[in-house]
């Protein structure tokens, strides 16, 4: 079926003789240019260069600018793209859950209504699974506790929060503010008689939040921890991160994990009959844990050894066409006339690379949300695989095997038109992730 989508030529533009090259330097921008702002300090000819050209502009890659609820809303390498790819805003899954939650709309689904008649029915608990903090980039801790409260309220007898540190969206050691947070509120869902306790946790950085199939090894520790109640075990997850701080000299997002335990063993391990929410609504660090629980016999990333009949939600769906999860609470951004999917139609050649930390930026996010080519016949995505190991330790990650893919693209398409793209993006991670 001949696609209904057109794109005209711009009569006020004559278009480039070589390809478009959409550069991303991921987490570089424009800051204060005091001893805080790395990229001010750094050397950058080039940069400086490039800036001083009368056609150099700036945007705002934060707050409602990108979709986000509010201007004090941090903006993140998700948004950035859908933006970019989209070519204009769109409301986000931070403001999507803000607004369904206040509304009521989510409490109203019959996602939420068939988990909370789950553990109603079993007498199990409804665990809650996600990064804890307020940097609303992967979650929101009010979002974590409007749910909480909900369930007490509507009756549900037992509930268990497997926490996730941050200390990446937001400084580095700040669990146990965050934690204190928690702890206050499940004191008080127990005063009204809900068991409501802390069962597990681990830094973001070493369980659960891999992405891209980066290292499947973290969500397998995650669901060790999480599910069977399977690490090592401490009185309080306050008591955790004090011993860990002192023990490895970590930060939040790279600590070990642990187990709460008393002294009848670990307080919340996932049984039959029990509801699992993940609360995080970014869908990157949160499609392997969702296809943990949803896949079947068919799953072979890990052992997961017992897996438990439960009924599993993500706050959103991660990925509209694969289908992950299988239940979501809030519907996801719906972005559709992306840039790449009006130049397929147009029959123009699209090149899409960056190394696997930021692969799926360059195409599922900036295709808006969607797996896989608009036509494989004029779309190329190379992933270049990233190395293992602490990013620290070798900051200039594929930032040259990068540049020298795209370089050879151009010398092909110069040599013979038939390889000639139109477009180019590419991702550079280093400014995001060292």
């Amino acid at each position: 079926m001949e696609s209904a989508l057109r794109l005209a030529p711009n009569p006020a533009r004559k278009a480039p003789e070589g390809p478009l090259v959409v550069v991303v330097m991921d987490g570089v921008g424009l800051g204060h240019g005091d001893f805080t702002d790395a990229v001010a300090r750094a050397y950058t000819p080039t940069l400086d260069s490039l800036r001083a050209l009368p056609s150099a502009t700036s945007v705002l890659a934060h707050g409602v600018a990108v979709g986000l609820p509010s201007d004090g809303d941090m903006g993140n390498s998700e948004v950035g793209h859908n933006a970019l790819g989209a070519g204009r805003v769109v409301d986000q899954g931070a403001k999507l859950v803000a607004r369904a939650l206040a509304s009521g709309a989510l409490f109203e689904g019959a996602v939420w209504r068939e988990s909370i008649a789950q553990v109603k029915r079993t007498g199990e608990p409804l665990h809650l699974i996600g990064l804890l903090s307020d940097g609303g980039v992967h979650s929101h801790i009010d979002h974590l506790l409007a749910l909480l409260r909900r369930a007490a309220s509507e009756g549900v007898s037992a509930l268990r929060v497997h926490v996730l540190l941050d200390g990446r969206d937001v400084p580095g050691r700040s669990a146990l503010g965050y934690l204190a947070t928690l702890e206050a509120a499940l004191a008080e869902l127990r005063a009204s008689g809900c068991d409501a306790r802390i069962a597990s946790g681990g830094g973001r950085m070493f369980v659960t939040m891999d992405r891209y199939e980066a290292d499947w090894g973290m969500v397998a520790r995650g669901w060790a921890l999480h599910v069977h109640g399977d690490g090592r075990r401490f009185a309080s997850a306050e008591e955790a991160v004090k011993t860990l701080y002192a023990e490895t000299g970590g930060d939040d997002q790279f600590l070990p994990g642990f187990v709460i335990a008393d002294d009848d063993g670990p307080v919340g391990p996932v049984r039959d009959g029990a509801a699992v929410i993940l609360f995080n609504f970014r869908g990157d660090r949160a499609i392997e844990l969702s296809r943990a629980f949803d896949e079947g016999d068919s799953f072979t990333a890990f052992d997961r050894g017992r897996r438990p009949d439960v009924l599993y939600a993500g706050m959103m769906q991660y990925d509209g066409d694969l289908l992950v999860p299988r239940r979501f609470l809030v519907e996801p951004p719906a972005i559709d006339r992306t840039m790449g999917e009006l130049l397929a139609a147009a029959g123009r050649r699209q090149m899409a690379i960056s190394e696997t930390h930021k692969y799926g930026h360059v195409t599922y996010f900036w295709n808006g949300n969607r797996s896989g080519c608009f036509d494989p016949a004029l779309e190329t995505y190379v992933e270049i695989p990233s190395a293992p190991g602490p990013i620290e330790a070798r900051p200039w990650m594929e930032a040259a095997a990068i540049t020298d893919r795209v370089v050879g693209a151009i010398a092909a398409g110069v040599r013979d038109p038939a390889q000639r793209y139109d477009l180019i993006r590419l991702n550079y991670a280093n400014g995001d992730m060292v």
